[in-house]
C-alpha cells in the first residue's frame, strides 16, 4: 500500500501551490478589471462569467503545463509567475483588440465577455505549449 501513496507528499505540495496560483492570479485579475467581477457575478452577469471562466481557464492551461513539466517546486513557482504575466498581457491584448470592453462586459453584453474569454484561453493554449523545455 505505501508504493501507491509515496507520491502524495508531492501531489498535495504541488496542489497546495496551485490553487494558491489561482488565488494570486484571480486577485490579481480582478484588480487589474475596472468592474466588480463578484458583484456582477452574483448578480447573474453572463457576460462577466464566461470573461472571469476564461481568464482562469486560460491560466489553468499554462499551470497545468508547469505542473507537468516542472522539475521541482520552485521551478513550478516561477512557471506559474510567468504563466500570470502572460495571462495579464492577455487581458491587455483583448482589451487593446475590443473598445470599451469592460463597459461592455458591466453591461451584459455576452459577445464581448466571450471575447475577453476567448482571447485568455487562446494565449493560454500558446503559453502552456510553449512550457515544454
Amino acid at each position: 500500500m505505501t508504493n501507491y501513496v509515496a507520491g502524495l507528499p508531492a501531489f498535495l505540495s504541488y496542489f497546495a501551490i496551485g490553487l494558491g496560483c489561482y488565488a494570486a492570479f484571480a486577485t490579481i485579475y480582478t484588480r487589474m478589471t475596472p468592474q466588480s467581477e463578484t458583484q456582477l457575478i452574483k448578480e447573474g452577469n453572463l457576460a462577466a462569467i464566461v470573461a472571469f471562466l476564461g481568464a482562469l481557464i486560460g491560466f489553468s492551461l499554462p499551470l497545468a503545463s508547469a505542473a507537468a513539466h516542472s522539475v521541482s517546486l520552485l521551478d513550478y513557482v516561477v512557471w506559474a509567475a510567468i504563466g500570470i504575466v502572460i495571462q495579464v498581457l492577455a487581458f491587455y491584448i483583448a482589451n487593446f483588440t475590443m473598445k470599451d470592453l469592460h463597459g461592455k462586459i458591466t453591461d451584459g453584453n455576452v459577445a464581448a465577455g466571450l471575447w475577453g474569454g476567448g482571447i485568455a484561453v487562446v494565449v493560454g493554449i500558446l503559453n502552456a505549449a510553449c512550457m515544454t523545455y
